[in-house]
């Protein structure tokens, strides 16, 4: 039996939750789920160009992990792009850190960003 997944931290959730190809209904689409760590991880490495280490802290978590919470949001991106498939950032083992609260937890689909 795995052990239970460490949330991993993340700034905050989505601006958006969906993503998808202008002029298609979203009920003729394919769709690709990015989990919200997975979007936070795109964030601090692609958007603040963030090295792994330096972004595997902010998200408490090992820089290996990184590395794989990293490659599976960039496949998920990767392939919605190319193949013209709709993105819905949802779900994920995610904690919201609160500055006076502790850490607000979201675990598989009980986050913010559920679609």
């Amino acid at each position: 039996m795995p052990r239970p997944r460490k949330p991993r931290f993340v700034r905050g959730g989505p601006m958006s939750n969906v993503f998808k190809p202008k002029g298609i209904p979203a009920i003729d689409l394919e769709e690709m789920v990015l989990a919200v760590e997975g979007l936070e991880a795109l964030r601090l490495n692609d958007l603040e160009k963030l090295d792994q280490e330096t972004a595997a802290g902010r998200m408490n978590i090992s820089r290996q992990t990184f590395g794989r919470v990293l490659a599976e949001a960039r496949g998920v991106v990767a392939e919605a792009l190319v193949m013209g498939k709709m993105i819905r950032i949802h779900g994920g083992a995610y904690a919201l850190p609160g500055a006076d609260r502790g850490c607000r937890r979201a675990d598989k689909g009980y986050g913010r960003g559920r679609g």
